[in-house]
């Protein structure tokens, strides 16, 4: 994801808990926090990627990685390393064949094999793709989406364990109003309209969380955007120094509608956001001028304390929904990143899991090459599987201390 993008322009019925210290281990005192929502603290998240892109070409990067037919084993292999928490997606292009008509045989595979290989699993309901014809500035949108929402939920139910289910209603609105909205690089392909497409965006999430707490209303909510701090070197413009905040302020312009905070009259709420998901990668961070600002740099803000940042504004559970990087340089980030969890765990901030993203290996969205990524290597075909062994032994670190910070939080 290109992340210079981050920013297009600056009630429920459920139960709300306003308190952030009335979610299960959440401290207000200063004492470390420890995590509880999901069954692994480090997850595994698979590129869903479904866009369709300027040259028309719709991506599916689930049957372009073989995902899709390997489901089981990706599940299977992830389990033998620790991750019992996955993300992974629906195709709602595929599924709906016609309006209000479901063709599930893309998706009951998948949720079949989750389910075999004893892998809780946070389903996107939508991963940038919308169903051919479908027009996603009519309000036939809104109403489709919350339809589908609500058909997806009958069939986990019907298909589940009794267990609390999991969805991320709209993977990245901010980066898709960018893209879609102001750059014309995934559907809908416009240009200057990213604030409108934010906002679309955002009561698609609404409505379809709505929808799926009318099936089922145990169900749990992430929201995953990106994470972003933009900085200006010293003595800048006073403009530039405004300029600068305004770009990182507008991070957050999708969760404060959802929460009912921003555009209140799309009718999100605090009822509405659920747990908080930011997705952190190396290019996060960047200057107002448009380049990046490297780890190390004395302007680059510890994620610690982009976390805590997060965790007090909203006052609700945080995930770290994608983090990740290429080649090489992956067991070099996922130590940078989980230091930073448990160092904002000790201070109280409710971080309740660290997703890496992609854990597996995939074609690059312009041009297929093929991204080395995560912890699972793939043939060039795509067919073959084997787990990276330098991926797989800083997993299994981190994963000692991140669960033995958590039981030392909990004593």
């Amino acid at each position: 994801m290109d992340q210079t993008s981050l920013l297009s322009g600056p009630s429920g019925t459920w139960p709300c808990i306003t308190d952030a210290a009335s979610w299960a281990g959440t401290s207000r005192d200063g004492s470390a926090y420890s995590p509880g929502l999901f069954r692994s603290v480090l997850m595994g998240g698979f590129e869903s990627s479904s866009h369709r892109r300027a040259d028309g070409r719709q991506l599916d990067l689930i049957a372009a990685t073989r995902h899709d037919e390997r489901a089981l084993d990706d599940y299977h292999l992830l389990r033998a390393h620790g991750i019992s928490t996955v993300r992974d997606a629906l195709r709602w292009h595929l599924i709906e064949v016609a309006p209000g008509r479901y063709d599930w045989s893309s998706f009951l595979p998948m949720l079949r094999a989750a389910r075999s290989a004893g892998v809780q699993v946070i389903w996107d309901l939508c991963h940038y793709g919308v169903p051919g014809g479908l027009d996603i500035w009519s309000s036939s949108f809104l109403d489709r989406f919350a339809a589908f929402a609500a058909a997806a939920a009958r069939i986990v139910q019907a298909e589940g364990d009794g267990d609390i289910p999991f969805y991320c209603p709209v993977n990245e609105i901010s980066y898709w109003a960018w893209a879609g909205g102001d750059h014309g690089r995934m559907y809908p392909l416009d240009f200057g309209c990213g604030p409108a497409l934010k906002r679309q965006l955002a009561h698609a999430a609404i409505v379809a969380i709505e929808a799926v707490r009318g099936v089922d209303p145990r169900a749990r909510f992430i929201q995953a955007e990106p994470l972003i701090h933009v900085a200006t070197p010293p003595n800048a413009p006073e403009e530039d120094v405004a300029g600068a905040a305004a770009h990182r302020e507008a991070q957050f312009e999708a969760c404060d509608m959802i929460a009912g905070r921003l555009a209140p009259e799309l009718g999100g709420s605090a009822a509405h956001l659920d747990i908080v998901g930011v997705n952190f990668y190396p290019d996060n961070q960047l200057f107002r001028a448009g380049d990046t600002i490297p780890l190390g740099h004395w302007l680059y803000q510890p994620l610690r304390r982009l976390l805590a940042e997060v965790h007090a504004r909203y006052g609700r559970p945080v995930l770290l929904a994608e983090t990740g990087a290429e080649g090489e340089n992956v067991p070099g980030w996922l130590r940078y990143v989980s230091g930073e969890v448990r160092a904002a765990r000790r201070a109280g901030v409710s971080v309740e899991g660290l997703c890496l993203y992609p854990v597996m290996d995939y074609p690059g969205w312009s041009d297929d090459r093929h991204c080395r990524c995560g912890l699972i290597r793939s043939s060039a075909d795509w067919h073959g599987r084997a787990a990276d062994q330098d991926v797989a032994d800083q997993l299994a670190e981190e994963r000692l201390f991140l669960h033995g910070a958590a039981a030392e939080a909990g004593r």
